[in-house]
C-alpha cells in the first residue's frame, strides 16, 4: 500500500528518463525490421539444416516481436503513470498547504497532528471560533483529501506494476506475425489499455456511457489490446468483448490446471482424522468441478474454430460451479436482427451443449439471413447461444435451490439475461431488431428476464415451455402481438405450466405451427415430435415448421408464420 511518504519521494523526472531511454530502444529494435525481413532462408536452401534455419528465424522474430511489444507497452505506461503521478504530488502538495494554513500537518504515515495540540472534549473544554472550524471543518477535509489522494496513488502503482509484471512475464499478446513496427503499435495499445481503471459497478448502460466517455485513442487501444475485464461486461461492444475473452482463455487454462494440479497433490496425501474420507470427498468434488471448467475450455474453443475467430465470445465465467459461456454467429454490433438462443435442463458448456445448440443456431441464423433478403428489410442476422446462468442438471433435482422442479436457477438466470438483453441495445448507435428465445426451461429464464424493465426485446419465441413464470402476456415487456409459442406433439414438459400459465393457453400469446405445413413460398415442411430441440424432428431441426417459423421471426417477417391452425 503507497504511503505519504512514498509519495514524497516519487521522482517523476526519472520517469521522463525511462520514457525517453525505451523510446530510443524501442526505435532500435523497430529499425531491425529490414535486417529481420532480408535474413530469412534463401529459397534455394533446401533440406532438414535449411528447414532447421527457418525454424530459428522464424523463433527469433517472435521473440523480437514479443520485446518490441513489452517495451513499447512499458513505455505507454509510463508515459500515462507520470501524469498519474504528478497529479498525485499536485494535490498533496495542495493539502500540505492548507494543513499548514490552519496549523496542521499531514505525517508520512497519513495522520493529521494539530500542531496546535487542541484536545477536544476534555474536562472544561471550550473551543474558540477559529479552532471549532479547523478542528470540524478543516481538519475532516484534510483526511477525506489524503483518502482520496492515497487511493489514486494505488491504482497509478497498481497500474503500473502490472504492465511490469505481464512484460517481465511474457504474458502479453503479440499478434499473428505481422512487423516489429505493428508489434510497437500493438505494445502501445497495451500500455495504454492497462492503465485505463474499470468503471464502479453499473447498469449496461452505464457501461455504454463510459464507453462512449473515453477519448478515441483510448477506445482504439482497448480494441487492439482489451483488459481481460472488459469481456464480460454487457453494454460494451461485442467484437471488445470477444478480443477480452479470447486472449484470456489462454489464461484461464493455465489457472484452472494450476488449480487441478494443487487439489490432486493434496488428494495424493493422507486425509487424517473421523472427517478424512468426507473431506477428501469434498476436495474430489471440486477437482470434479475444475476438470469439467476446463472440458469447457475445449469446448469454447472448438466453437471458436482454430484461429479464434469464426464466432464472437461474449461471456466467459468460470466462477461459480459450472463455466459459462455465450457465443455469437454473425456480428452482433452491426446486425439488424440479433436473436439470443437459452437453452434449459442439462445444458452445460462442459456437456458438449455449447457446440450442440451453436450448430443448430448457425443454421437457424444462415435461414433467417435468408428470410431476411428474399422478403424482409435485408438486414443481418446474428444469433447468439448464450448458456450464461448455470442450467438445472438431472442430478440437481433433489435440490431446492438447483432443482429443474424450482424456479430457483432461472430467477437467478433472468438477471443476467435481462442485463445481457440490455447490454446489446446500449452497446449501439442504432436499435437492433432484438428477439429472445428459449427451449424447455431456458424459456422459463427468458420469461423471468423478459418481465424485467427496460430490456427492449421486439420479439420472443418459447419452444416446448414448461412456463414463463407469468400467468398473462401482459406481464412479458414485449410489444403486443409479439410473444409466440411453439409446442409439439408429443412433448410432456410444454403441457405442465409448472412455472405461471401453460403458454399454449395464456390470452395474447400467439401459437404457432408444429406440424406439416407448406409455407406461404412453397416449403414442405414436416412436424415436430417430442421436447428436443435436435434429432431430426427437433424445434430448432431444419426442414422442421417449428424452425422455419422461428427464422421468420428472427428475421422480421412474423406475418410469413404458419399459424397453429394454419
Amino acid at each position: 500500500m503507497t504511503t505519504i511518504a512514498n509519495i514524497r519521494q516519487w521522482k517523476p523526472a526519472l520517469l521522463d528518463e525511462a520514457i525517453d531511454d525505451l523510446k530510443r530502444e524501442e526505435d532500435r529494435l523497430v529499425r531491425l525490421d529490414d535486417e529481420l525481413a532480408t535474413s530469412g532462408k534463401p529459397a534455394e536452401w533446401q533440406g532438414e539444416a535449411a528447414k532447421a534455419a527457418e525454424d530459428r528465424h522464424r523463433d527469433l522474430g517472435e521473440k523480437l516481436r514479443e520485446l518490441v511489444v513489452e517495451v513499447a507497452a512499458v513505455r505507454r505506461a509510463l508515459i500515462e503513470n507520470v501524469d498519474e503521478v504528478q497529479a498525485v504530488q499536485r494535490q498533496l502538495a495542495e493539502a500540505d498547504s492548507l494543513a499548514s494554513s490552519y496549523r496542521f500537518r499531514i505525517c508520512d504515515d497519513g495522520r493529521i497532528e494539530d500542531l496546535e495540540h487542541v484536545v477536544v472534549g476534555g474536562p472544561g473544554s471550550r473551543l474558540d471560533e477559529e479552532d471549532r472550524y479547523r478542528i470540524q471543518q478543516v481538519r475532516p477535509d484534510l483526511v477525506d483529501r489524503v483518502e482520496r489522494l492515497l487511493a489514486q496513488a494505488d491504482d497509478a502503482d497498481a497500474e503500473l506494476t502490472k504492465v511490469l509484471r505481464d512484460a517481465d512475464l511474457n504474458l502479453m499478446e503479440t499478434g499473428e506475425g505481422g512487423s516489429l513496427a505493428d508489434a510497437a503499435a500493438l505494445g502501445d495499445a497495451h500500455g495504454l489499455a492497462e492503465t485505463v481503471e474499470p468503471p464502479p459497478p453499473g447498469t449496461p448502460a452505464d457501461n455504454a456511457r463510459w464507453w462512449e466517455s473515453l477519448p478515441a485513442e483510448t477506445r482504439a487501444a482497448m480494441a487492439e489490446a482489451p483488459p481481460p475485464w472488459l469481456g464480460n461486461m454487457d453494454g460494451i461492444p461485442a467484437t471488445i468483448r470477444h478480443t477480452a475473452n479470447v486472449n484470456r482463455l489462454d489464461d484461464e487454462r493455465v489457472m484452472l490446471q494450476a488449480q487441478a494440479a494443487q487439489l490432486r497433490a493434496k488428494m495424493d496425501k493422507p486425509y487424517p482424522g473421523p472427517g478424512g474420507r468426507f473431506n477428501k470427498s469434498l476436495d474430489q468434488a471440486e477437482l470434479d468441478r475444475v476438470d469439467a471448467k476446463l472440458k469447457s475450455l475445449d469446448e469454447i474453443e472448438k466453437v471458436l474454430g482454430p484461429e479464434r475467430d469464426q464466432r464472437q465470445l461474449l461471456v466467459m465465467d468460470s466462477s461459480g460451479e459450472r463455466m459459462k459461456a455465450a457465443v455469437a454467429t454473425g456480428d452482433v454490433d452491426t446486425a439488424k436482427h440479433v436473436a439470443v438462443f437459452t437453452p434449459g435442463l442439462e445444458s452445460a458448456v462442459e456437456k458438449g451443449s455449447l457446440t450442440d445448440y451453436d450448430r443448430a443456431i448457425e443454421q437457424l441464423r444462415a435461414d433467417a439471413q435468408l428470410q431476411s433478403r428474399q422478403y424482409g428489410d435485408g438486414g443481418a442476422v446474428a444469433a447468439v447461444t448464450w448458456i450464461g446462468y448455470e442450467a438445472p442438471q438431472l442430478e440437481e433435482i433433489p435440490d431446492p435451490s438447483h432443482s429443474v422442479a424450482s424456479a430457483s436457477a432461472a430467477k437467478r438466470g433472468a438477471e443476467d439475461l435481462a442485463d445481457f438483453y440490455r447490454g446489446i441495445n446500449a452497446s449501439r448507435q442504432d436499435d437492433p431488431h432484438l428477439v429472445a428465445l428459449g427451449h424447455s426451461y431456458g424459456s422459463t429464464t427468458t420469461g423471468y428476464a423478459l418481465q424485467r424493465e427496460n430490456v427492449n426485446v421486439d420479439d420472443a419465441v418459447v419452444m416446448g415451455s414448461p412456463g414463463m413464470g407469468a400467468s398473462h402476456h401482459s406481464q412479458i415487456n414485449t410489444p403486443e402481438g409479439h410473444l409466440y409459442n411453439l409446442e409439439s406433439d408429443g412433448d410432456p414438459v410444454a403441457d405442465f405450466g409448472r412455472f405461471g400459465s401453460d403458454p399454449s393457453n395464456m390470452p395474447g400469446v400467439d401459437n404457432l405451427s408444429t406440424h406439416e405445413s407448406v409455407s406461404p413460398d412453397g416449403q414442405e415442411l414436416a412436424r415436430s415430435v417430442g421436447h428436443g430441440t435436435g434429432g431430426g424432428t427437433g424445434y430448432l431441426d431444419r426442414g422442421t415448421t417449428s424452425q422455419y417459423n422461428v427464422s421468420v421471426v428472427v428475421a422480421g417477417v412474423p406475418e410469413r408464420t404458419v399459424g397453429a391452425k394454419g
